[in-house]
């Protein structure tokens, strides 16, 4: 049987003091580790805090901003609002000085219709007696939207496709002639109309037909009757403008016709109106 034996040798001043020294180096590397570690995490909690800081202080840059746009906002607002209410507060002024001066003009509207009407009544009555030797089919007189219409059918005037009037017409143009010459500050409009049938001859369509129509009375009146040129218009409105069925015989009867439109001078109304 083998023995074994352990012998302890007991250490030398030198390693005891290698040992201490040893034990002081780690101690002092643990108590310098601690700070260090505060210190990042202080580090740390300094760097967010800073972070915060510049957050906070552009917020509040952002609300200046903003308050300031308020101000100015709320300035211009009142100024805006002093403004309106000084022009409101002129506008009735204005308006209660010259109430007197809206009721004169309004009652100067009102007369001048009024008689202007009454001028029209008037005249109408007058062309009526003066064709009243012609027969209802052959000529109408009636007021529409406050202009007087003379209604000559083609019967009276020309024969059929003709712009040549007859002599039966010339006699009702002049009678009318007669009360025109008479009858100042009036426009006259001559418009020819036909029917739906389409023109064959000398016309090239009821175009040519309608405006040779109204032309040739137009000549009567001023060439042979002395109606005033200035105030006489011609035109033709060919088949657009019918007043009665141009399926039936008589409904284009009464198509086919010229119409003398008689219209009041309104420049005295539209002088009261601008005014």
């Amino acid at each position: 049987m083998l023995a074994f034996s352990f012998v302890f040798e007991k250490p030398t001043q030198q390693a005891m003091k290698n040992y201490v020294v040893l034990l002081s180096g780690f101690v002092l590397l643990f108590i310098a580790c601690v700070p260090k570690r505060e210190l990042i995490t202080e580090q740390n909690r300094v760097h967010s805090l800073q972070g915060d800081s510049a957050k906070t202080h552009s917020l509040l840059n952002s609300c200046d901003m903003q308050v300031a746009t308020l101000r100015k906002d709320t300035t211009d607002l009142k100024n805006s609002m002093d403004a309106f209410i000084a022009s409101c507060q002129s506008n009735a002024a204005n308006s209660n000085m010259t109430i007197a001066d809206q009721a004169k003009r309004l009652k100067n509207l009102e007369d001048l219709i009024q008689a202007q009407k009454a001028t029209m009544n008037k005249l109408r009555k007058t062309v009526a007696d003066a064709l009243i030797n012609f027969k209802p089919d052959e000529l109408s007189v009636f007021l529409k939207d406050g202009k007087l219409y003379v209604s000559l059918q083609e019967k009276l005037l020309f024969a059929s496709g003709s712009a040549v009037v007859s002599m039966k017409g010339k006699e009702a143009l002049k009678s009318l002639a007669d009360v025109l010459n008479s009858t100042p500050d009036i426009t006259i409009d001559v418009e020819g109309h036909t029917d739906t049938v389409p023109i064959t001859g000398r016309y090239e369509d009821n175009w040519a037909l309608s405006t040779a129509r109204a032309t040739s009375v137009v000549r009567i009146l001023t060439k042979d009757y002395s109606v005033d040129p200035h105030t006489i218009i011609a035109s033709g409105r060919s088949k657009y403008y019918p007043v009665a069925n141009n399926k039936t015989t008589e409904g284009r009867a009464s198509n086919r016709r010229t119409e003398i439109i008689l219209s009041p001078d309104l420049k005295e109304l539209f002088k009261l109106l601008n005014q």
